[in-house]
């Protein structure tokens, strides 16, 4: 069976580490990931104790670089789906910010990411 939502994006956030993954849901296995827990990504920022939107932004460019070498920047054609309302609910408003900064910068750097920003009333029925 085809999920016509092949790829998603999954977004992990605590206080000291970001971590964006690609996941495809055909398989259930990431195809990609970056993450501020790797040395070379740790050790290019100045985060002290917690992470910032700068944090964000560096992950999601190393997030759309990988996606670039795996030849997945447009999901096979599909794109890569991201639940905003889901990534934003399921983390603390502090963290909003840091949300938008990975979509935005995997946006910039020329990853095809489809928003799926459904609202009850936008729904289609």
């Amino acid at each position: 069976m085809t999920v016509l939502k092949r790829y998603v994006l999954r977004l992990f956030m605590s206080l000291k580490y970001i971590t964006a993954n690609v996941v495809d849901r055909n398989n259930g296995r990431i195809v990609a990931t970056a993450s501020t827990v790797e040395h070379s990504i740790k050790n290019s920022l100045e985060c002290g104790r917690t992470c910032n939107a700068k944090a964000a932004t560096v992950v999601g460019e190393v997030l759309a670089m990988r996606l670039k070498v795996e030849g997945l920047e447009s999901g096979q054609e599909r794109g890569i789906h991201v639940d905003v309302n889901k990534e934003l609910e399921k983390k603390d408003f502090k963290n909003r910010t840091k949300v938008w900064a990975v979509i935005n910068s995997l946006k910039n750097n020329g990853v095809k990411l489809i928003l799926d920003e459904n609202n009850d009333a936008s729904h289609p029925g």
